[in-house]
C-alpha cells in the first residue's frame, strides 16, 4: 500500500501507529504535528492523545507562532511550543514529529553520538544535532529545539527527553524518525561489540555524504 494521502490528520494517526508499533514509543510517549506548505497554522495532537488511537478529533489547529487555537478543538499538547517554534524557524518545514525513543535518548544520556552508519541513514539523516535538557512543555525547549534545527539540521535530539525529526512532508518526517531510532541502536550495537569509546565505529564515507547533500546520491 503506498503512504496515506489526503488529510494531513491521517497521515500523522498513521506515523503515530507505527510508531508505537514498532516499538518507537510506548502510549503517548510524543506528539506530532504537519501544515499544509506555506500555511500560518498547523494540526498538533491534542493533550493527552494515545499516538496510536488518533482520529482527526484528536488535534487542535494553532497559529504560527503564537499558538492561538483556531478552530476549538481539544487542549493541544504541552509541547505545542516545540512545533509552532520550529515552524516559525523553518519556513521549510511541513511536518514535525516528537517522539521519545529509547535508544536515541540513551546514547545521548551517555555522551555518544547517533552515528550513522549505513547509506540509508545517511540519505534520510545527513547529520543529527542534540541539545541539553530543557524542563518538557516549556518555551526555554522550544526555542533551544528550534534554534537547533534553523540552520538546516533534521534530526534533533533533547537531552534525557526524545527526539524532534522534520521535513517538507509527513512521509519523509517518518522515514526520518524511523532512520534515527534505527541508526542510534546500530551505534548501540556497535558500542558493544567494540567495546570502546565509540572511536572504531564505521560511519558511512564522507563522499556519500558529500554527494548526498549536492543531490548526486541516493539510498
Amino acid at each position: 500500500m503506498s503512504y496515506p494521502g489526503g488529510d494531513l490528520r491521517d497521515q500523522l494517526a498513521h506515523v503515530g501507529a507505527e510508531a508505537v508499533r514498532t516499538g518507537l514509543v510506548i502510549g503517548s510517549g510524543g506528539n506530532l504535528s504537519a501544515r499544509e506548505p506555506g500555511q500560518d497554522a498547523c494540526w498538533v495532537t491534542s493533550s493527552g492523545s494515545w499516538l496510536d488511537r488518533l482520529d482527526r478529533g484528536e488535534f487542535s489547529l494553532l497559529a504560527i507562532p503564537g499558538g492561538e487555537v483556531r478552530d476549538g478543538r481539544p487542549t493541544p499538547s504541552s509541547e505545542w511550543r516545540l512545533h509552532t517554534e520550529t515552524y516559525a524557524r523553518r519556513p521549510d518545514v511541513n511536518a514535525v514529529i516528537h517522539l521519545h525513543p529509547q535508544t536515541s535518548v540513551l546514547l545521548s544520556a551517555l555522551g555518544h553520538d547517533v552515528a550513522l552508519l549505513t547509506t540509508d541513514h545517511a540519505y534520510y539523516l545527513r547529520e543529527v544535532a542534540t541539545v541539553g535538557f530543557d524542563q518538557p512543555g516549556t518555551a526555554d525547549l522550544a526555542v533551544t529545539a528550534a534554534e537547533a534545527v534553523a540552520g538546516g539540521v533534521n534530526a534533533l535530539v533533547l537531552g534525557h527527553h526524545g527526539c524532534s525529526v522534520l521535513a517538507d512532508t509527513v512521509e519523509l518526517a517518518h522515514k526520518r524518525a524511523f532512520n534515527l531510532e534505527e541508526a542510534a541502536r546500530a551505534t548501540y550495537s556497535a558500542l558493544l561489540l567494540t567495546g570502546d569509546d565509540g572511536s572504531r565505529i564505521p560511519r558511512v564515507p564522507q563522499r556519500f555524504l558529500d554527494a548526498v547533500r549536492t543531490g548526486e546520491a541516493s539510498a
